[in-house]
């Protein structure tokens, strides 16, 4: 989730303010200082972007990029905004998701040409986002469902922008679907529906952006493998989309192709893995739903919930991120928890069993913004200032 305050209505601003869920000095969900990425977990396309394709379960920073300000995992290539405005990618790069005019993986952080007075980024499965200053989207990569918004379905290799779509302030992204919040506080999405997952009360495929339901004053969106989320300024939390495993959360296990309530307040911030949901709450808990089968709910068991549950050995949470069948909880004190599936390591506790309730990650401190992982890895944001010593960037 990301949210450009300085875009906001002063009442609007106000409202979150009160709940905690931005400062009035700017977003919340944004690293606070320049950051440097650490990576763990399977690396077979690069994904850790330490320059191999060696997988690593222990948690180390990423060479060359120490002014970080955003990032998120894909479900196999990350992408990150460094503070001047620039896009920075590793990873897998089979359906162009890289932006590099390429389809060639690279497993060192590599600038994508041509973007620039990016504001936040956002990953789906195989494709890109990227939000510029102005309110403008851009996307790239897979685009089989009309994921990147531009009227077609050719994968493209190099960032085109949403059409029609010119005040955004928010992205976010699915596995075949994209999203965005407008300057009104309403939500538009795009590309594949056929589990309601744009909300537009129709299953049908979307090749350039449709409202979301009849939401208002969303301040954060999340998007799982097949459903999406939505926060409200009030606190509240919206889902729609595949329900079969009750990742909606509203108690059914029956697909919403409309926004229903999840919860009435008291959350800040939102995060979705494949079939499961995470709400960060303003007390610092988490809570999660949904498919559970490799402990992905971190409640201890592996039951399907299909209304929220506590996530076990989390308190003073400040940022959330979730992997394909994994979540990761940034504490205020600076360390990180994980939980879940962990067959690649991606728990970072140097091994592979996997975690019903959470686990710290060990060698990790002053933490600052989780950026979430993929199918086998997780990625986080690290203050600079305490950062292991990087090289010059990367050309």
């Amino acid at each position: 989730m990301r949210i450009d305050v300085r875009r906001w209505s002063a009442a609007l601003v106000s409202a979150l303010a009160v709940l905690g869920l931005v400062g009035l000095g700017g977003p919340v969900s944004a690293a606070t200082t320049p950051s440097v990425p650490w990576t763990w977990g399977g690396n077979s396309y690069g994904e850790l972007g330490d320059g191999t394709t060696t997988a690593r379960p222990t948690p180390g920073p990423v060479i060359g990029l120490r002014d970080v300000v955003d990032i998120h995992g894909g479900r196999e290539h990350v992408i990150a905004l460094r503070a001047d405005g620039t896009v920075w990618v590793w990873g897998s790069n089979v359906q162009g998701q890289l932006g590099l005019g390429t389809t060639a993986n690279v497993s060192r952080p590599t600038r994508v040409p041509g973007l620039s007075g990016i504001t936040a980024v956002e990953s789906g499965h195989n494709h890109s986002l990227a939000l510029t200053a102005t309110g403008t989207v851009w996307a790239w990569g897979l685009n089989a469902d009309g994921q990147l918004g531009d009227g077609t379905t050719v994968r493209r290799r190099s960032p085109v922008r949403v059409s029609g779509l010119t005040n955004a302030v928010a992205i976010a992204a699915g596995r075949d679907m994209s999203y965005a919040v407008r300057a009104d506080g309403t939500v538009v999405g795009w590309g594949r529906n056929a589990e309601g997952q744009l909300g537009d009360g129709t299953t049908t495929r979307r090749l350039t952006p449709v409202r979301v339901g009849t939401l208002t004053d969303v301040v954060g969106l999340a998007g799982g493998r097949d459903h999406g989320l939505a926060l409200r300024s009030d606190g509240s939390v919206w889902g729609w989309g595949a329900n079969a495993y009750g990742q909606v959360g509203d108690g059914t296990l029956v697909n919403r192709t409309s926004p229903v309530q999840v919860l009435t307040a008291g959350v800040a911030e939102l995060a979705a893995g494949a079939h499961h949901s995470y709400a960060l709450r303003t007390d610092g808990r988490v809570w999660a739903w949904g498919r559970n089968y490799r402990a992905n709910l971190g409640d201890g068991t592996t039951r399907t919930r299909r209304t929220p549950v506590l996530v076990r050995g989390v308190s003073g949470a400040v940022s959330i991120g979730s992997g394909r069948d994994h979540g990761l909880a940034v504490l205020a004190d600076g360390t990180v928890r994980a939980w879940g599936y962990n067959a690649g390591g991606q728990l970072g506790d140097g091994t592979t069993l996997n975690r019903s309730t959470a686990v710290t990650v060990p060698g990790v401190a002053h933490a600052v913004k989780a950026g979430g992982g993929g199918q086998a890895y997780s990625v986080v944001l690290v203050d600079a200032g305490t950062a292991t010593p990087a090289a010059a960037p990367p050309r």
